[in-house]
Parts: C-alpha cells; structure tokens; sequence
C-alpha cells in the first residue's frame, strides 16, 4: 500500500510538475505588425500553436487559436528581445538583431525559403534614377554575394544572377562626385554596405551610410528626404508600413534573408515546446 501511495504522489506531483512548466513558458516576440506575426507563424510550423489563418504574417497574439502550452508572450520591440532573454524561456529573434547581440545559433530557425528578403529602398518617384540603378547594381554585386558565406547560414543572400558592381545603362560620368545616404542598422546591412562603399567610389560617387538601431527612422528618413534610401528590412515589413502610413517606399534590390530563430532563454533546449530536434 505504501508503495503505491509513493507511486500515486510521485505521478501527481510529475504531472503538477509538467503542468506548472507548461502554464508558465514566457517567450519574447517582437511588437511590430510583421515581424510578431513571422515569429508566430515559426511556432506554428513547428507546431506549438495555431493562428487564424485570415491573420496572414500581420498576426498578433490576438489571433492564436489554439495555445495547448498556455504560454505566455512578451511583446517587446524587436531590438531589445535578445536583452529579455534572460527573463523568459525563449526569445524569438530576427536574425539581424540576433548577429548585434553575438547569440550563435538558434535552437529552430523558419525555412530560408520565405517571403522575407531584406531590400533596399527607396521613394518610388526615385526608383528609375541613376542612383537607385547604381546603388542596386553594388548591392546586388557578386563581392557582396560572396561576403554572405561569412554568415553560416544566419544570413543568406538570395540574388541569382549577381552583377559585377555596375549597371551599363547608368552614367556612372554625370554621378561622380555626388553622395547617396543610406540609413541602414548594423549587421548585415552596415557591412554590406561597406562593400557597396567601395564599388561606388572606383566610380567617384561617395556612399554615406547612417547607422540606426530601429525600425522606424529608417523609412522616415527616406520618406522625409533625409536620405535616398535604406537597408534593414524585409519586403513584408515595407509594405506593411506603407499600407499603415500612406508612404510609397518601393524595393529596388532583394539582397538576402536573415531566418528569424528561436533562441534560448532560460530553457537551453525545445522539450519544454515538445519540439524535438
């Protein structure tokens, strides 16, 4: 009798155990309209919630269907997730912020394959000039393709047919000695540019790159006419905040994805999401 009275206690006390662990997983997801919901399609993928399908990639936690775990989501802004880690169990990060934040490899990454590619932009009425040809021409060149190799997969560049820096239907003459500002955030995005730095100066055109750690200022930046054009998000976001803010920025180079992960918190494995890797 003794022995299965332990047994009963030692079962209860395993599944209040499990239960508690369960009704208690924090993570941290981003705040704004696209990238909270990328990161909560990543956990549907693999299968710990459900979303409502009408929500689309502009999801929020308002949208979960189904939540089994009942976890608890933090909404932070997206820079400062990495900086909650140590707050909650998981923090789902992009991939830029992640490589800022020097965190290594996730635990799960979203398939490379997606609709993020990070662009550059620029005001529609701009698209056509010279500048926007010259600027896509670098970014878009076969040195900064080569540069994404650095990245061991937390960056990957998506251009198929890379260029040679230039674009023969510029006048590369009428341009030299003009300026192009940039608002970009750090990595990968500053650095590349850094690359692109250097194709547009064997041309006598001077790149100035402005280093942010946002997500608005960059597109009101260009939008404002503070600068020509930006680097630092992908196409889903862009159209997002033109949709929200009447603005009209328009992509002239898909450069590369930077998989959003799953990263560790407090718990440095999936089992806690039934995830197995």
């Amino acid at each position: 009798m003794k022995k299965l009275i332990a047994l009963v206690l030692a079962l209860v006390l395993s599944l209040t155990l499990t239960a508690s662990l369960a009704d208690g997983i924090k993570i941290a997801i981003p705040n704004d309209a696209t990238n909270e919901g990328r990161a909560l399609l990543l956990l549907q993928a693999y299968g710990v919630i459900k979303v409502d399908e009408n929500a689309g990639i502009t999801a929020t936690v308002a949208d979960i269907t189904e939540n089994p775990l009942g976890i608890e989501f933090e909404e932070v802004e997206a820079a400062q997730v990495p900086a909650h880690l140590a707050s909650v169990d998981f923090g789902i990060i992009n991939g830029n912020y992640a490589l800022a934040a020097e965190l290594g490899d996730a635990l799960a990454y979203e398939n490379a394959e997606s609709p993020y590619v990070n662009v550059v932009s620029v005001n529609e009425k701009d698209k056509d000039s010279d500048e926007a040809k010259a600027l896509a021409a670098a970014v878009l060149s076969q040195q900064v393709v080569d540069y994404f190799a650095n990245y061991e997969g937390q960056a990957i560049s998506v251009v198929e047919n890379p260029t040679d820096g230039y674009d023969e239907t510029v006048d590369y003459e009428a341009l030299k000695g003009k300026t192009i500002r940039v608002v970009a955030t750090l990595d990968p995005h500053s650095f590349v540019l850094e690359i692109v730095k250097g194709i547009l100066a064997e041309k006598g055109i001077t790149l100035e790159v402005v280093i942010v750690d946002d997500y608005v200022t960059p597109n009101t930046a260009v939008n404002d006419g503070d600068a020509f054009a930006n680097f630092f998000a992908h196409q889903p976001y862009q159209d997002d905040f033109n949709a929200q803010n009447g603005t009209t920025l328009v992509s002239i180079a898909g450069v590369h994805v930077e998989p959003m992960g799953i990263y560790a918190g407090q718990q440095s494995d999936l089992a806690a999401l039934g995830i197995s890797k």
